[in-house]
């Protein structure tokens, strides 16, 4: 489906397209989170014994989500598109901006994210669509740090094109900046990231690091030499053990996955090592887990979504005592 749909694209060019308002994010509607109004974040599966914590938590976390928006007919998405925003609510918001909400309070902007088809275009289009959305991205930031913020430590978090957003949001505000001192860490799940990429940033090779930068692209072992892990290949930090060796990792040590219907941890799901620098992991206990051209892009989040929770909160106490 994901084949044929790439080869789906806008008939017009970005620059003669009607482009979706931008959002005013003064406007509470025009984010998918903020921690005092109730929305998918403020979940936990179903008998984990997590709990959303955002009333107290001492750090927030701005969270950007993926390519959502698989429409032919535009090259930027609509915040006021209802559907897509129920799927943003209930996939990457309840998945992965949840995984946040037992340490932070979460910040997630809405914004007119490159549709699927950028990604494919060679024309310049896609690039121009993505330059528009990391527009919403930055402006989202800037009202976040002026009227949300006051001082306190935030998490950058993302997937895939949200990590994308992300890492320019951070390598702009935040790598050579005064901001660097109140960033816990960031999350950066789901896009390649080359060592060089950040000046002062680096990746984090511990379970307490602070001030630094945590990436992976999942796959199934035995994929991490297809097309699909060439692309997505880079800095690589294993969630089962928050280093970076290669070494494998059993499942024993996976604390807990969530798929999308999110009515339960499946524990044990997935072992994990770093392979040319893509993460590589054991095929699922899980039939309810399924791999695309030998890539789990998809549950980048959702496979390690427990050792997450767990990371997030070793990371805040680590900065907190430190600060």
């Amino acid at each position: 489906m994901l084949v044929l749909l790439s080869g789906c694209k806008p008939w017009r060019s970005f620059d003669k397209e009607r482009h979706p308002s931008a959002p005013d994010y003064s406007q509470h509607d025009s984010w998918a989170c903020l921690p005092d109004r109730h929305n998918a974040s403020d979940t936990v599966p179903p008998n984990s014994g997590e709990q959303d914590m955002q009333a107290t938590a001492p750090v927030d976390v701005f969270y950007i989500y993926p390519t959502l928006d698989f429409s032919p007919r535009n090259w930027n998405a609509d915040i006021h598109n209802e559907k897509l925003n129920n799927l943003i609510e209930r996939t990457a918001v309840r998945v992965q901006a949840g995984a946040f909400n037992g340490s932070c309070k979460v910040y997630a902007p809405l914004y007119r994210q490159g549709t699927f088809a950028c990604f494919f275009d060679k024309k310049g289009n896609g690039k121009k669509a993505l330059d528009l959305a990391y527009q919403d991205i930055r402006a989202a930031f800037q009202y976040y740090i002026k009227y949300y913020n006051k001082g306190r430590p935030f998490i950058i978090a993302g997937h895939s094109q949200g990590t994308l957003m992300a890492c320019k949001l951070l390598q702009e505000f935040v790598d050579t900046t005064a901001l660097r001192k109140q960033l816990v860490a960031a999350y950066l799940v789901g896009y390649h990231i080359q060592k060089d990429y950040f000046k002062n940033l680096k990746p984090c090779d511990s379970v307490t690091q602070t001030g630094c930068y945590i990436t992976w692209n999942t796959v199934q072992i035995g994929g991490e030499y297809s097309a699909l892990s060439k692309f997505f290949s880079g800095v690589c930090v294993n969630p089962l053990t928050w280093k970076r060796d290669t070494g494998y990792v059993d499942a024993i040590h996976n604390l807990g996955s969530v798929n999308y219907s999110f009515k339960k941890i499946d524990k044990f799901e997935v072992g994990a090592a770093i392979r040319n620098g893509v993460l590589t992991v054991s095929a699922p206990a899980n039939d309810d887990y399924k791999t695309f051209r030998t890539g789990y892009h998809i549950y980048d989040y959702n496979f390690f979504y427990m050792n997450i929770r767990k990371n997030v909160q070793q990371r805040v106490d680590a900065y907190l005592k430190m600060h």
